[in-house]
């Protein structure tokens, strides 16, 4: 089934020297008829030479940041299936053929490996914490499609990769991938896997606060660019309630004395009331472009082949005779 398919391995790395090369052996092991790729992204240990002597070709990818690297992999390379992972060993290649199965078998645009017991494997309590809060404000904004948005280990088919904006820098990729699956309500699966440790020598770029910071702000510029109106509303509730404290004194005041002594303070809640109605109206203009938008994407996720076509698939091109006007001109 695997040698009718067009596979690419996709493998982004930064400083991986110690592991990429038994990483790559392992998925030629796993996928023999795939191709492997390496996208080095500035490493200085040695990594783009042990890739290559591993037999992967390597691609350098100058713009710091994962987020970088897999819109230029996305953009490049052209396959009927793709399967990523990451260079550090964490994740098993053997389970590339489960990945690939499953996409194949449940017609899905995405397997996203869900990494088991990631609390006791992670190495790092603060990663495996902000993991969990993140999955669960995932699930109570965007959906119940996926359990774990980070992980690294997916594959895809070809309308996903080629309808994926990809507008992401870093580590919040992968968040990107799993809004944009659910905004689409693109058909998804998940599979649970083995997540092992880093071997000795090999080191975490996450930083746990740095990258948390970025992830919850890509939640929030996604939030806003897929649901304004629950984006502005809870904004525009927020002014209302500032407005209300500010107000009710001063309406206490005025019924009990029929004065409005505290002018500005007056003056402010009005002005936060005005706020809170304009943002409120902001949310309803752009949840409608947002659902237009919506539909574009959509359309033209679905202009996209599932499989290139091959060369004996490739429809033949029988010419038109010339009208017999033009027959004659072109004969003349």
């Amino acid at each position: 089934m695997f040698d009718q398919l067009d596979i690419a391995v996709l493998l982004p790395c930064y400083n991986e020297a110690s592991t990429i090369g038994q990483v790559v052996r392992d998925f030629r092991a796993a996928l023999p008829s795939a191709r492997i790729y390496v996208y080095d992204n500035n490493s200085i240990d040695g990594t783009p030479l042990q890739a290559m002597l591993a037999g992967a070709t390597v691609v350098r990818e100058r713009r710091q940041g994962k987020g970088h690297v897999v819109r230029r992999m996305f953009a490049d390379i052209d396959a009927d299936i793709y399967v990523m992972a990451d260079g550090d060993g964490t994740y098993s290649p053997a389970d590339a053929e489960d990945l690939v199965r499953t996409l194949l078998t449940e017609q899905a645009d995405m397997v996203v490996g869900t990494r088991r017991d990631i609390r006791v494997e992670a190495g790092r309590q603060g990663h495996a914490f902000g993991n969990r809060i993140f999955n669960i404000l995932y699930r109570s904004i965007f959906g119940t499609d996926f359990s774990d948005i980070f992980s690294g280990y997916r594959a895809f088919s070809r309308r996903f990769v080629k309808s994926f904006p990809a507008v992401s820098n870093g580590f919040e990729i992968e968040t990107e991938m799993s809004v944009h699956a659910s905004r689409l309500k693109l058909p998804v699966s998940e599979l649970e896997l083995d997540y092992g440790r880093r071997p000795e020598g090999s080191h975490s770029k996450l930083s746990t606060f740095r990258d948390g910071a970025k992830i919850l702000w890509m939640f929030a510029m996604l939030m806003k660019e897929t649901r304004p109106f629950a984006f502005f509303g809870l904004i525009s509730f927020a002014f209302l309630g500032a407005s209300l404290i500010f107000m009710a004194p001063v309406l206490i005041e005025y019924f009990e004395t029929g004065l409005v002594p505290r002018l500005p303070t007056w003056v402010l809640s009005m002005a936060l009331m005005l706020m809170a109605i304009m943002l409120f109206t902001a949310g309803l203009i752009l949840d409608s472009v947002s659902r237009a938008r919506t539909e574009q994407l959509r359309i033209h996720y679905m202009t996209i082949v599932r499989r290139r076509p091959r060369d004996e698939e490739k429809t033949t091109v029988i010419p038109v005779p010339l009208p017999q006007r033009r027959r004659r001109k072109a004969a003349a």
